[in-house]
C-alpha cells in the first residue's frame, strides 16, 4: 500500500476539532502519500468532519489508499480525480462532489494543489563550457530556456489557474445555496520571503495572497456567504522536500528543522478552530522556533501594506490635455 504515515498522529484533542467538526470538506492535492494535502485529509477525517473529499490528479494509488484508510476508521471519505488546470475536468467534478456530499456542496474547501520547481538560475546566463562550439552553446542555451520556463509555467498554472477556478466554482455554489463556505488557500512562506532559483513557485504563491480580497470585492453583498484566508506554511517534510531535509542552507534561515506533516496539520487545526470571522481576509504564517529536538509553533498574521507616494518630478510636471 502507498500509505506510510501513522494515522494515529492525526487524532487531536477536542479543542483542535471545532474547525472541521460536522463539515463537508474538500481538499485539493490530497492524494500524494506523505504530502501536506494527505495530512489535512487525515486531520479533517479523524477529527469529526462529516465527509472528506480527497482530490488528486495523477497520484491515484496513493489517493485510493488514503480513502481506504479513512473508511477503515469510520470516516465518510471519497476520491475525486481532476486536473485543476482543466476547466472541463473541474466542471465535471462539481456534480460528482455534490452527489457524494448528499446533495450539498462543500462548506470547507482547502486549496492545496501545487508543484515545486526543480530550480534554475533565473535571469543568469549559463556558464560557458571550454571548447564548446558556438552553435552547440546556442542550442544548449535555447533548450535550457525552454525547459526552465515550461517548468515555471506548469507551477503557475497549477496554483493560479487551479485556485482561481476552484474559488469561482465553489463560491458560486455557496451563494446559490446561501450557505457559508470557508476557503483556505495554502500558499508558502516564500511568497513573502523568496528563496532563490524558484521564480515560478514564488510568484504563484504571491498571487494566491490576493484571492480573498479579489473574491470579496467581486461578491459584494454576497461576500457574507464566503470566508477566505491564506496560510503560509514553513518547510515541511513531504515527498517534494525530502531531498532538502538535511540541508540547513535551504530551510535554516527560518526554522531549526523541517516540520513533520502531523505537526503542521495540528497547527493548521489550531488555526481553523478560531472563529471564522477572525480568519476572514487574513494571511497567517506558521512560525517555527525553538531547537530541533523541541520546536515551538506559533502563528503570525501577515499584513500587506500598500502605499502610494506622489513623485515630486511628476507633481511638478503634471500633463494636461
Amino acid at each position: 500500500m502507498a500509505f506510510t504515515v501513522r494515522s494515529e498522529l492525526f487524532r487531536f484533542d477536542q479543542k483542535f476539532r471545532s474547525g472541521v467538526a460536522g463539515k463537508r470538506v474538500l481538499i485539493t492535492g490530497a492524494g500524494k502519500d506523505l504530502g501536506l494535502g494527505q495530512a489535512f485529509a487525515l486531520a479533517a477525517g479523524l477529527n469529526g468532519a462529516a465527509v472528506v473529499g480527497v482530490h488528486f490528479h495523477s497520484s491515484y494509488v496513493d489517493a485510493f489508499d488514503l480513502v481506504s484508510k479513512l473508511r477503515d476508521q469510520g470516516v465518510n471519505a471519497f476520491p475525486v480525480q481532476a486536473d485543476v488546470t482543466n476547466m472541463r475536468d473541474l466542471w465535471a467534478m462539481r456534480s460528482y462532489v455534490i452527489e457524494q456530499m448528499a446533495g450539498s456542496p462543500p462548506n470547507l474547501v482547502i486549496c492545496n494543489s501545487g508543484l515545486a520547481e526543480k530550480g534554475y538560475q533565473f535571469g543568469r546566463a549559463l556558464k560557458e563550457i571550454p571548447d564548446e562550439k558556438l552553435a552547440m552553446r546556442r542550442a544548449r542555451v535555447r533548450q535550457h530556456f525552454i525547459d526552465n520556463l515550461e517548468q515555471s509555467r506548469i507551477v503557475l498554472d497549477t496554483k493560479i489557474d487551479g485556485f482561481l477556478a476552484m474559488t469561482h466554482l465553489w463560491a458560486g455554489e455557496a451563494v446559490y445555496h446561501q450557505e457559508l463556505l470557508q476557503l483556505v488557500y495554502v500558499s508558502s512562506r516564500m511568497a513573502i520571503d523568496p528563496g532563490p532559483t524558484i521564480p515560478g513557485y514564488v510568484i504563484s504563491n504571491w498571487g494566491v495572497l490576493q484571492l480573498p480580497k479579489v473574491l470579496a470585492i467581486n461578491l459584494g453583498r454576497n461576500s457574507k456567504f464566503v470566508n477566505a484566508s491564506c496560510v503560509l506554511p514553513p518547510f515541511i517534510r513531504t515527498g517534494m522536500t525530502e531531498e532538502y531535509t538535511e540541508d540547513p542552507a535551504v530551510f535554516g534561515r527560518w526554522q531549526p528543522r523541517m516540520l513533520e506533516t502531523h505537526e503542521a496539520a495540528k497547527a493548521f487545526m489550531q488555526l481553523l478552530a478560531r472563529p471564522t470571522a477572525e480568519l476572514d481576509q487574513g494571511i497567517f504564517a506558521l512560525m517555527v522556533g525553538g531547537i530541533a529536538d523541541n520546536v515551538a509553533l506559533s502563528w503570525k498574521q501577515v499584513h500587506l501594506d500598500l502605499r502610494e507616494q506622489p513623485l515630486e518630478w511628476s507633481e511638478g510636471g503634471v500633463l494636461k490635455f
